[in-house]
């Protein structure tokens, strides 16, 4: 399975705004957590999962994230494929990340928050991978 984003949308009226996505499925859901890099010039790179899946949603703010399908988890290939979704909190798009990818991921905007979910609980099992921000060729 690949990536896939899961549009969301926003509604407005007297009351305010409700931002939603009807079209996510939450139950493989086992945790959550936010992430809320120090700055804009800050970009949390390279890291993911051989196992895990992970989904991601702009809850303040926007941000990108860039995504590489991992070919070997002892050597991957330097100039691997590298794709950019941005998402930011106009709607709830939902960007899933099956298992097997390593992900960057950049606030576009001051004090934005991520909303990230797992199908595996803290510590449930060790499948953390980093490598060098600088590893891969952009």
């Amino acid at each position: 399975m690949t990536h896939k984003l899961i549009t969301g949308n926003r509604h407005t009226d007297s009351r305010g705004n409700l931002t939603f996505n009807n079209d996510f499925d939450a139950s493989p859901i086992k945790r959550l957590y936010t992430i809320e890099n120090k700055t804009t010039d800050y970009i949390r790179a390279w890291q993911g999962h051989k196992i895990e899946s992970r989904w991601f949603s702009a809850i303040k703010g926007s941000f990108e994230i860039k995504l590489i399908q991992i070919d070997n988890w002892e050597n991957p290939n330097k100039n691997a494929e590298i794709c950019s979704t941005t998402l930011n909190d106009k709607s709830l798009d939902t960007l899933c990340v099956p298992k097997g990818y390593i992900n960057s991921i950049q606030a576009l905007e001051e004090n934005s928050k991520l909303l990230v979910m797992s199908d595996y609980g803290f510590d449930e099992i060790k499948d953390e991978y980093r490598f060098d921000p600088n590893y891969f060729t952009l």
